[in-house]
């Protein structure tokens, strides 16, 4: 059995992860963000794309305060092992880069390869490897490439979805890509669970019809 995928957006009021040039810290507010850890300490794994850790060299830790937490497993999606060396990703803790490339050192992470579909790690194959590690619930936090495949596969179990009051305009970087789309009919559809304010921001959550 595959592991429970819970896909988190941090997003402007029209679904931008960010600017143009990239800037991205921080769309949503310190509440929202407690709550974003909040939910990775209640998972087994965390998932982000190579352009996330590129950007952003997000830690991808459990932090609250007051209480220790069980770190969950850091995972990268990248596909040509660009994640560099020195990422804090890749620097203490338990984490994966999963690839297509042949494997070879990344500071301390693991690297394994997977099966390709279409030139990059395929999701299926990813969730397979998870598994084999004992991963039974995954919270994938980015990029919008990483969203669209699993969505485009149809295996996102949940949204956890958190708007701040800004708008980014169209120009902005999305936080769902190219889904490939040719008829409604064909759009990864769900059923709200809630809503409610989160700080300045709100947030949604959803499951998977």
């Amino acid at each position: 059995m595959r592991p429970a995928v819970t896909l988190k957006l941090a997003t402007s009021l029209d679904g931008r992860i960010g600017t143009a040039s990239g800037e991205s810290r921080w769309i949503t507010g310190e509440a929202a963000r407690l709550e974003g850890h909040r939910q990775r300490a209640a998972h087994d794994a965390i998932l982000v794309g190579v352009e996330t850790v590129l950007t952003d060299d997000p830690e991808l830790t459990a932090r609250l305060p007051g209480r220790p937490v069980d770190q969950p497993l850091r995972v990268v999606l990248d596909s040509r092992l660009r994640t560099p060396p020195t990422a804090r990703i890749a620097s203490g803790g338990d984490s994966l880069i999963l690839t297509v490339s042949e494997p070879r050192p990344v500071g301390a992470a693991v690297v394994e390869r997977v099966e390709a579909e279409d030139g990059r790690p395929g999701v299926a194959a990813c969730l397979a490897a998870l598994r084999r590690r004992g991963v039974s619930s995954l919270l994938i936090e980015g990029g919008g490439q990483v969203a669209a495949s699993f969505l485009r596969a149809g295996l996102v179990d949940r949204l956890e979805w958190f708007r701040a009051p800004v708008l980014l305009g169209g120009e902005g970087r999305p936080c769902v890509a190219a889904l490939g789309l040719a008829r409604l009919s064909d759009a990864p559809r769900f059923r709200r669970l809630a809503v409610a304010p989160c700080g300045d921001d709100l947030w949604e959550r959803y499951e998977r019809l």
